[in-house]
């Protein structure tokens, strides 16, 4: 898609969803992501999505409905960020955050380095470890102001690999689809062990860009499950990952 009409594009689907428009820096970036993860994407498995305007929608707008949840400065680390998302875009809208982004696959940590590098986005820290293992590094655990995962594992999984690694008075965010309130309740036992507290669930909805404005838009619901850290995690949590899969709190 060419600039121009990628521009035009992403401030539309922006405004359907209500967000402010980008700035033309935002959007400079935001092209060369959409770019060269399609390029990349040729080659190796970073996403699914193979057309700009569900890029723009689905991994951007996504990605930065984040934002209202995320402190002025905060630490914020992105648990399984995959192909950089929801990092790459919180990044390009927020640069006062410093945003590590892990990953155990070590080839999408490198294009996420590659990208922030490209973009100059300094702010970005890309590591390459299972979050068990981070989670139990003394300069890690309980170190960050927001652990975000998007719809990596269910809830009780993410609860025990995300929460060690928030700090007492930090949030853990999960991204998830529309069936919350059922891993909530999963969830509740690993929330309440590893330190969580109230669970919040707050409804997004994507509204897809539709060139006719006499038809409904389509929506595609999402949920962002809100958890705040009220307690230390007890050491034995996280476990190794096969015992959190094969038997989860």
């Amino acid at each position: 898609m060419e600039y121009s009409q990628f521009c035009e594009e992403c401030t539309r689907i922006f405004r359907r969803n209500a967000l402010p428009d980008p700035t033309q820096e935002q959007l400079e970036k935001l092209h060369f992501l959409t770019e060269y993860l399609l390029k990349v994407n040729q080659s190796m498995n970073l996403t699914a999505i193979r057309d700009e305007k569900q890029v723009i929608l689905k991994h951007y707008v996504d990605s930065i409905t984040l934002l209202p949840y995320l402190p002025e400065g905060a630490k914020m680390l992105d648990v399984g960020c995959g192909a950089g998302f929801p990092t790459l875009p919180i990044a390009i809208f927020r640069p006062d955050l410093q945003i590590t982004a892990l990953d155990s696959t070590a080839k999408r940590i490198e294009f996420v380095k590659s990208v922030a590098t490209q973009l100059n986005l300094s702010h970005v820290f890309p590591v390459a470890a299972r979050a068990e293992d981070v989670a139990h590094d003394p300069q890690s655990r309980e170190h960050f102001d927001v652990v975000t995962a998007r719809a990596v594992a269910a809830l009780p999984v993410l609860a025990e690999l995300c929460l060690p690694l928030c700090r007492i008075g930090g949030t853990f965010l999960a991204m998830k689809a529309k069936q919350a309130p059922e891993e909530i309740l999963a969830a509740r036992n690993a929330i309440g062990l590893c330190g969580g507290g109230i669970c919040t669930a707050h409804t997004i909805s994507l509204i897809s860009d539709d060139n006719n404005p006499a038809e409904t838009p389509n929506s595609d619901c999402r949920t962002l499950l809100e958890i705040k850290k009220i307690s230390q995690t007890p050491k034995i949590y996280p476990r190794h990952f096969s015992k959190i899969a094969k038997k989860p709190l």
